[in-house]
């Protein structure tokens, strides 16, 4: 493999604000990390969760590692990474803190069961799936987590909730798909019409 290495003098240093006014540019689809066993648990809403490889299933989430989750997900080696539907838009803010909600009382108000490493998730996410820590990187603030997947759990299809431009936003399956589509792509509505 060739690789080329360049010295670059940059004359300025991007400041977290600036980088997070580019970031919310990015729609992010909202996802709730779930991590510990029985009453040893949290987790956190996040939008930093993509897949990695499709054979063998892993995905990659990105964790701060100020938050309470870190320790658990280092101590424990497993998490749950659970998508939310458009109507769960109240967890994704339970999990985010608001409100000062922390630890176990995130879980309060909402059905959950365990799967293969015992992590709660969520009964009725567009997708629930449990994976186990195959690796860690760690860079500034975050922690990249590469999980192997061990068992994927589906809810009938619905809108998702969606982060963009420092809000949430609901995407359904069907007509602002079509929409998107006809803004961005010319002549995709046909193709998505027709499936």
């Amino acid at each position: 493999m060739n690789s080329v290495i360049r010295n670059i003098e940059i004359e300025r240093e991007v400041s977290p604000a600036d980088f997070r006014g580019a970031m919310r540019h990015l729609a992010g689809g909202v996802a709730v990390i779930t991590v510990g066993h029985g009453q040893d648990v949290t987790g956190m809403t996040i939008t930093s969760v993509s897949s990695l490889s499709v054979d063998p299933p892993s995905l990659i989430v990105s964790v701060n590692r100020e938050s309470s989750s870190w320790p658990l997900l280092q101590r424990h080696g497993f998490f749950g990474v659970n998508f939310l539907g458009a109507d769960q838009l109240d967890i994704a803010e339970r999990f985010s803190g608001k409100g000062g909600v922390k630890g176990a009382d995130r879980y309060a108000g909402a059905q959950w069961t365990t799967s293969v490493s015992g992590v709660p998730l969520l009964v009725g996410a567009l997708s629930a799936i449990d994976c186990e820590v195959e690796e860690i990187v760690e860079r500034g603030s975050h922690a990249i987590v590469i999980g192997r997947v061990l068992d994927v759990r589906h809810a009938n299809p619905r809108p998702a909730l969606v982060y963009w431009q420092g809000q949430y936003v609901a995407v359904g399956p069907d007509e602002d798909a079509v929409r998107l589509a006809e803004v961005g792509l010319p002549n995709a509505h046909l193709t998505l019409r027709q499936t």
